[in-house]
């Protein structure tokens, strides 16, 4: 055996499973991975409490929250049941008739408004679409007198169109959802090669048949988007509807249940906090079923403006 070769096999290599090297190993991870999954712990604590501290209230026969400090304590449907003797189930169809008219109607009008703001070209459009991103910031709230005073005049002239009608808030949130909308289906528009619209135009096809039979079929996911947004949106309102919703036949879930909790003394939050349990039900649905449109909607949307 050579010199360099008896030297080299006396060489004693570190060892990779060394206290030392397996503390360095350790310390790397938790400086470079490990903070993240600490991170994210305390944000799934702070998501997941309030739910299940509803929860446990809504499965709670004593209908307080005061009673609901130790989680499940009490086990009980004795709350969800008495939500048959109330009217939630008229306030449920009620949300859900305003929810899905102005989801399906703010996707169609924000659509036909998108696709003429993306592919025309008219005197005022550049100000149309300015105007359209200073009013949206402003909130609803400032409206409110104008609103009832509207209300007013067209309950006279067109009953339906005044208060207590649900066409009434239905139409109010159309103005509300409308501008953002349009912004946000806008810039989706803009990702759809103007060259579909030119290719159908020399075939024959009018801008009612590209509209409807090519480009409205091509961005799905972002009207799958923005009917998701506006149901939710307009699922939860509370303060319009209890401004023009006047009887209590006509209330949506927000404005009723309300009801439940307004008054100190007499509130029940086991019978608030079993309706909000049901009551989103249809949001957590509707968000499973487009959920795989969520994601491509929102980014593709942002592409290009």
């Amino acid at each position: 055996m050579s010199t360099t070769t008896r030297a080299q096999s006396t060489i004693e290599w570190p060892d990779d499973n060394s206290p030392e090297r397996v503390r360095a190993r350790r310390r790397r991870w938790l400086l470079e991975v490990g903070w993240k999954y600490l991170f994210a712990l305390v944000i799934i604590f702070y998501a997941a409490f309030p739910i299940l501290y509803t929860l446990s209230a809504a499965l709670n026969p004593k209908g307080t929250l005061s009673a609901a400090t130790g989680l499940f304590s009490a086990f009980s449907l004795d709350n969800f049941i008495a939500l048959g003797q109330t009217r939630y189930w008229e306030w449920m169809g009620n949300t859900l008739v305003v929810a899905s008219a102005t989801a399906i109607g703010s996707v169609i009008m924000g659509a036909a408004a998108a696709y003429a703001f993306s592919r025309f070209r008219f005197a005022g459009r550049r100000t149309s679409l300015t105007g359209l991103l200073i009013i949206q910031m402003f909130p609803q709230a400032l409206a409110f007198i104008a609103i009832f005073l509207m209300l007013l005049a067209l309950g006279e002239v067109i009953p339906a169109l005044g208060f207590n009608s649900k066409i009434a808030v239905i139409c109010i949130y159309f103005g509300g959802v409308l501008g953002a909308n349009t912004f946000l289906l806008y810039g989706f528009f803009n990702t759809v090669p103007i060259s579909i619209d030119e290719s159908a135009k020399i075939d024959g096809a009018s801008h009612a048949q590209i509209f409807w039979r090519l480009i409205f079929p091509l961005v799905t996911p972002i009207l799958a988007v923005v009917a998701l947004l506006s149901f939710i949106a307009t699922y939860s309102e509370f303060i319009i509807a209890r401004i023009v919703l006047t009887s209590e036949e006509q209330w949506t879930l927000a404005v009723g249940m309300y009801g439940w909790v307004s008054d100190q003394l007499s509130a029940n939050w086991g019978l608030f906090t079993a309706g909000a349990v049901i009551g989103a039900i249809p949001i957590l649905v509707l968000t499973l079923v487009l959920q795989r449109y969520i994601v491509g909607g929102l980014t593709s949307g942002a592409v290009k403006g």
